[in-house]
């Protein structure tokens, strides 16, 4: 009878073992997958990734990659060679398991938001990096915090941009312009001074110097627009501004010059700009070195100044606070390694230590390296001259629009100004009720 109690008692042992082991809370929680941390493993990654590049900034994108290969000999970076903004064309068209869309690849500040909207882009962890790659002030407060969407980084900051002015100094020299101090727009004939600003990139050059919102938020948040109000109702600034633009539209038109035709503008501007031509003063970026070298007497000729030097009716021209940055694939979001790998990428594409091999493979100016230090390299005087000016201007711009909705400006303010030459406005009240009216038909969409 005991032995019988003593087996009755194990056998219900087991059973009771059994019964919790099966129970929902008794099971074992699986171990935590690894996520992305942000930080570089010490010993080595081993990934694949790709990483759009430019033709022009093959070598130097090629020798960032061997410098990451030195610490992660197991990884594996592709360069994806293509065109900027034909990537992100692509990437429009398709989605982000595109293999033609890259890892980690360029974008306009101005993009950020259409691509955080689509879920394009895999946060970073971008205060990390800064600190590892060095020289930012205030992360938040530069470009960076235009990257920031909802406490996400999905960008880090590769370049500042803004227009300046490029000047044929043997030109100047024939006209009798003064480059040592301020220049005022209304007192130069209709060539002197090249703008093409029915293309809304350049003409928002005027829009700044008149104080005019082509598209903003109240303090509501509403979004408005000075274009919608009377002419009668702009206050002092933004009517002179937009007077001397119309009077400037109507000078071209007047003269039969090409300026307000998107297509024949072009050559027209590179044409007059020559040395020997009628152009003195060009608004571009500083992209356009090269180019607007080669007419001004291969260099000889060419001179850079700040976008404000030059004033409308007294009032400074100012364009953006523009700007690049890389960006990281949203597929490799939740791959550690991929993470740490584009992580790294990008920050030798950004090490401080090559910001002047940088800037001549690219022609892009790192918001994070010092004037002097690119003054005191061995960069040439013409390009040490549109760093300096570039770097000038970009301190007295406004900060660029980076909303959504803010596209819809570009073709409004194009199609309203080209308007003008077909319907050849008598005053500028009738050229900007023909921009009222395109700018009512856009806000209609609001």
């Amino acid at each position: 009878m005991k032995m019988k109690k003593s087996i009755f008692l194990v056998m219900f042992l087991v059973l009771a073992l059994a019964i919790t082991a099966c129970a929902p809370g008794a099971e074992e929680e699986p171990a935590p997958s690894e996520q992305p941390t942000g930080e570089t493993p010490a010993e080595g990654i081993s990934a694949t990734i790709s990483v759009q590049v430019e033709a022009d900034w093959r070598e130097y994108y090629e020798q960032a990659v061997a410098r990451v290969m030195e610490n992660h000999p197991d990884a594996t970076i592709e360069l994806i060679e293509t065109g900027s903004f034909d990537h992100l064309d692509v990437l429009d068209a398709t989605d982000v398991t595109n293999e033609d869309v890259a890892d980690v690849f360029a974008i306009p500040a101005d993009r950020i938001y259409g691509l955080s909207n689509n879920e394009a882009l895999a946060p970073m962890d971008a205060m990390a990096m800064a600190d590892n790659v060095g020289g930012f002030g205030n992360y938040d407060e530069g470009l960076g915090g235009n990257f920031n969407i909802d406490g996400d980084y999905l960008a880090f900051p590769m370049n500042i941009e803004t227009l300046v002015n490029f000047v044929n100094t043997a030109n100047a020299e024939v006209k009798g312009i003064d480059l040592e101090s301020e220049i005022e727009f209304t007192e130069l004939g209709h060539v002197d001074m090249l703008i093409p600003a029915f293309d809304a990139w350049f003409g928002v050059s005027f829009a700044n110097a008149g104080g005019i919102e082509l598209l903003g938020h109240d303090e509501s948040g509403q979004l408005y627009s000075d274009m919608t109000k009377d002419f009668s109702d702009l206050n002092d600034q933004q009517k002179a501004v937009f007077t001397a633009l119309y009077n400037y539209w109507d000078a071209h038109y007047s003269a039969g010059t090409p300026l307000w035709d998107e297509n024949a503008a072009w050559g027209y501007m590179d044409t007059e700009f020559s040395t020997g031509g009628q152009n003195v003063i060009r608004l571009e970026g500083p992209w356009s070195t090269g180019s607007l070298s080669a007419l001004a007497g291969d260099g000889e000729d060419l001179d850079i100044i700040p976008i404000n030097q030059v004033l409308v009716e007294g009032y400074p021209l100012a364009h953006w606070k523009g700007g690049w940055g890389l960006a990281i694939n949203s597929r490799n979001e939740m791959d550690a390694d991929k993470m740490a790998l584009s992580q790294a990428m990008i920050e030798e594409i950004m090490n401080t230590d090559y910001a002047i091999d940088f800037f001549k493979a690219t022609g892009k100016i790192m918001e994070n390296v010092s004037v002097d230090e690119y003054l005191s390299s061995d960069l040439s005087e013409t390009d040490k001259k549109v760093i300096s000016a570039v770097l000038e201007s970009y301190d007295a711009a406004p900060a660029r629009p980076l909303f959504t909705e803010w596209g819809s400006v570009w073709d409004t303010w194009k199609n309203g100004l080209l308007s003008w030459s077909s319907v050849n406005p008598g005053s500028v009240e009738e050229a900007y009720d023909a921009m009222k009216a395109s700018f009512e038909a856009m806000m209609m969409n609001y």
